[in-house]
C-alpha cells in the first residue's frame, strides 16, 4: 500500500512589492522553512544537497584554474551556423553556463560599427549635452563616461536585427527547456530585441569595476506566485530535481519595480566585442556555475542569516554575491579569455558575474550589449513599450529617462527594419 502524498503547505505571495519590506521577509522565510520541514527533509539537509554538489564544481574550477586550463567554452561562429557544435561543447555550456563565441562577426564589421558609433554621438554632440550617469549603480565605474545611455545607433540595431545574431541566440536558447506540461514558455527561434546600451572605454581609463552581482531579480524571486513555482523543487523536497535551464514559470513572472530591474526575461545577458580586449584588462568574471541559483536562494535560511535579511538582498538594488554570505562560490569568480573585435559573450541569465577594476587599462574595451531574450508574453509585453521608445528616440523604460537620441536625426529608422527587426518589436 503506497504513502499518501505529502500535502505541502502553500506559500504567501506578493505580487506586488510588499509595503513592509522586513516583515514580509520574516513571513517568506517562516513559511518556506516550514514547507520543506513538510517535505520531510530540513533546511540543513537541503543545503547540504545543493551545497556538496556546488564544492566539486568549485574545486574542479580552482583545480583547473591553477593548471591554466581554459574555464570558458568557446565555439566558433561557424559551428554554430553549421549545426556542426559538438556535444562535448554543448556540454560543457550547460554546465558552466556562459560562452565565447569565436567570430560572431566579422572583426572588420565590428571595427566599422564601432566608427559608426563614434560618428553618432560625436556628430549629435552627445558629450556636449551628457548630463553625467543616469543610474547609480553604473556610475559606480568612473568613467566619463563608460556606459553610453544611447540605444538607437545603427550600429545597435543592424547587429541586433542581424541573422549571425539571430542564430546564436536561437543556439543559446534551445539549450533551455523551452515547452513542458504542454506549455511553450517561449519561442526560441524569434528574439525581442531587448535595447541595451553601449561600453566605450578608452586605453588609459581608470575604472572601478563592478562588484559581483546578479540580475534575474531580488526578493521577487522569493515572493510571487510565478518565481515560487519556478523554483519549486528547492523548497518541496525535491532538490535534486532542480534544473537551471527550465524555463517553466520564468516567462509570464516579473521583477519587483525598480532602478535595477529588467522587464524582460533573457536566457542568456550578453555583449559583442567591438574593440579586442585583453583577459586583464578589467573585464568579465562570472561563477561558471550553471546551477549556483539553487545556493543562492536557499542561502537565506540557514540559521545564521538574520530573520529580516535575505542575505542582503533588496529592491532598487542588484542582488549582491559577496565573501560574507557566499565565500564558496567567491572561489570560483573567473574571467573571460581574450576576446577579439567581433567575438560574442554570454552568460546564462541567473549566473553570478562582476566586472574587475581596471587601472591605466590598455586598448579600448568596447562592446554593445545584445541579450538572448526569446519571444515569450513578458517579452511581448515589454515589446510595446520599447516600440514607442524606437519610434520616438526615447530610453526604454527599464533604464533611466534620458532621452539623448529623441533629436537626434541620424538614429536607426522604422524603414531600415528587417523582418527579424520587424519580428522583435511585434510589428510582423
Amino acid at each position: 500500500m503506497s504513502a499518501s502524498p505529502v500535502t505541502l503547505p502553500a506559500l504567501p505571495h506578493w505580487d506586488q512589492t510588499p509595503d513592509d519590506l522586513p516583515e514580509a521577509i520574516r513571513e517568506i522565510k517562516a513559511a518556506l522553512r516550514a514547507r520543506i520541514a513538510a517535505s520531510g527533509r530540513t533546511v540543513e539537509e537541503v543545503f547540504a544537497v545543493v551545497e556538496d554538489g556546488i564544492r566539486a564544481e568549485v574545486e574542479q574550477i580552482t583545480a583547473a584554474r591553477r593548471k591554466g586550463e581554459p574555464i570558458w567554452p568557446v565555439v566558433d561562429y561557424a559551428d554554430i551556423a553549421a549545426g556542426t557544435v559538438s556535444a562535448e561543447q554543448v556540454a560543457q555550456l550547460r554546465r558552466r553556463g556562459c560562452l565565447v563565441v569565436r567570430g560572431h562577426f566579422e572583426r572588420e564589421q565590428a571595427m566599422a560599427w564601432d566608427r559608426d558609433v563614434v560618428e553618432y554621438v560625436d556628430g549629435n554632440d552627445f558629450f556636449t549635452d551628457y548630463r553625467g550617469p543616469g543610474d547609480d549603480f553604473f556610475g559606480s565605474v568612473g568613467s566619463k563616461p563608460e556606459i553610453y545611455p544611447i540605444y538607437w545607433s545603427p550600429a545597435q540595431m543592424q547587429a541586433r536585427q542581424s541573422d549571425r545574431m539571430a542564430r546564436v541566440q536561437a543556439f543559446l536558447n534551445r539549450q533551455w527547456t523551452h515547452t513542458s506540461d504542454g506549455v511553450q514558455w517561449f519561442d526560441p527561434d524569434r528574439d525581442s530585441l531587448y535595447p541595451d546600451r553601449i561600453r566605450r572605454r578608452p586605453p588609459g581609463t581608470n575604472s572601478g569595476g563592478l562588484g559581483a552581482h546578479l540580475d534575474p531579480g531580488t526578493l521577487d524571486l522569493w515572493m510571487t506566485q510565478a518565481n515560487q513555482k519556478a523554483f519549486a523543487s528547492l523548497f518541496d523536497g525535491t532538490v535534486e530535481q532542480y534544473d537551471p535551464w527550465q524555463a517553466a514559470n520564468r516567462t509570464v513572472g516579473k521583477q519587483y519595480p525598480g532602478s535595477t530591474m529588467c522587464s524582460a526575461f533573457r536566457t542568456f545577458q550578453g555583449w559583442t566585442a567591438l574593440s579586442d580586449m585583453d583577459h586583464d584588462q578589467g573585464v568579465l568574471h562570472t561563477v561558471p556555475i550553471a546551477g549556483a541559483m539553487a545556493y543562492l536562494m536557499l542561502r537565506p535560511l540557514l540559521p545564521d542569516v538574520p530573520d529580516d535579511d535575505m542575505c542582503g538582498v533588496t529592491v532598487n538594488q542588484v542582488f549582491p554575491v559577496s565573501e560574507k554570505w557566499h565565500p564558496l562560490l567567491m572561489e570560483a569568480l573567473t574571467g573571460i579569455p581574450d576576446v577579439k573585435a567581433g567575438d560574442s559573450v554570454w552568460w546564462h541569465c541567473d549566473m553570478i558575474h562582476s566586472v574587475t577594476p581596471v587601472t591605466d587599462q590598455v586598448g579600448w574595451g568596447n562592446v554593445i550589449y545584445i541579450p538572448a531574450a526569446p519571444w515569450c508574453p513578458r517579452n511581448e509585453e515589454y515589446a510595446a513599450q520599447v516600440r514607442d521608445a524606437f519610434l520616438t528616440g526615447s530610453s526604454p523604460s527599464d533604464f533611466p529617462a534620458e532621452h539623448y537620441e529623441r533629436t537626434w536625426p541620424n538614429r536607426f529608422s522604422p524603414d531600415d527594419l528587417n523582418h527579424t527587426g520587424r519580428r522583435g518589436l511585434g510589428l510582423d
